[in-house]
């Protein structure tokens, strides 16, 4: 059988142990990035194909004659044609719950440093202010205590569970939003959006990206946050209009947000977001799941869903 890595290099930089991989009897051909237009190319004898983010989609699996198995290399699932690949008893599957400390972590990183104003006091020490303080230190920008605070969190799965289980351990108070999913009965202890848009502190998201979700967060909805709030998104990008919460920004809608999500990835140089230059806006380029712990996770359970595949038992399907 021959297995084929499409973009190993969004996975690995050479700090990943692959000697599970490298000890199934495969051929392997292993690209650390693939073009659009390389990619039927480069899957046409393969049995296995790993992809994170490249696209593979309808065009692409029709000529995929000898393919038996598409491993996302990723809990999202948007990059695959789900129904194609079905309809040439093509299975699809993905890996879950690899990076929930590591996201986690990243969301207590950026409302920390939002709440601290790190970014500001950075640049007031990189300017010499500090220097010229006529005190030991710099009280130039108000520091904010997270006991006490609330945090609304949309996306009540893992991700959105870890955030709220921390966030109780900082003394804050928490709302779960509403299901956004029709299909899902509504509980008791969860708030309509804009109820949660109201009176949070701090917003987070932890929703996946679909029709529902695209542009969830725009202008009318952070119009309805307080002007003192903090925006997070470490789920999607497409979810956050990016203009709508440019303007908010400039405009003092609310105080910031902390971004490891763009709908575009990765930005261009002249994004607008990029070169706004705002104190108040700190961006990440898409690292939140990516701690050495986190990508052996998930490396590790590739292996575990090829295994399982080849052995019969096909495991994390999500297709029919």
């Amino acid at each position: 059988m021959r297995l084929v890595i499409l973009d190993k290099a969004s996975l690995d930089c050479g700090d990943l142990d692959f000697s599970r991989l490298m000890g199934l009897n495969f051929e392997f051909d292993f690209f650390d990035n693939s073009k659009a237009e390389d990619v039927s190319k480069r899957i046409k004898d393969a049995d296995i194909v790993v992809t994170n983010k490249v696209v593979i989609d309808a065009s692409i699996i029709k000529q995929a004659d000898k393919l038996k198995l598409i491993c996302i290399a990723a809990t999202g699932i948007n990059n695959v044609d789900l129904v194609a690949a079905s309809e040439k008893n093509i299975k699809v599957c993905n890996v879950t719950g690899y990076a929930t400390s590591s996201v986690i972590q990243h969301v207590y990183m950026l409302i920390t440093a939002l709440n601290t104003r790190l970014t500001f006091y950075q640049k007031a020490v990189a300017n010499g202010r500090w220097s010229q303080s006529e005190i030991f230190c710099l009280l130039d920008f108000p520091i904010a205590d997270l006991a006490e605070q609330t945090i609304g969190i949309i996306g009540y799965g893992e991700l959105g569970k870890g955030v709220e289980k921390v966030a109780r351990a900082f003394g804050m108070k928490v709302l779960i939003a509403e299901s956004l999913q029709e299909n899902v009965s509504k509980m008791d202890e969860r708030v309509p959006l804009n109820e949660l848009l109201c009176e949070s502190d701090i917003v987070s998201l932890h929703c996946p990206l679909t029709a529902d979700t695209k542009n969830l967060i725009s202008t009318n909805e952070l119009k309805k946050m307080k002007s003192s709030a903090f925006l997070i998104n470490t789920a999607r990008g497409g979810i956050v209009d990016e203009m709508a919460l440019l303007n908010a920004l400039q405009q003092n809608l609310i105080a910031g947000a902390g971004i490891d999500v763009l709908e575009t990835e990765p930005q261009d140089k002249n994004d607008k977001l990029l070169i706004s230059g705002l104190n108040n806006l700190i961006i990440t380029p898409h690292i939140a799941w990516a701690s050495v712990a986190s990508r052996q996770r998930l490396l590790d359970g590739l292996i575990n869903n090829i295994q399982a595949f080849v052995e019969g038992i096909p495991r994390n399907i999500v297709n029919n």
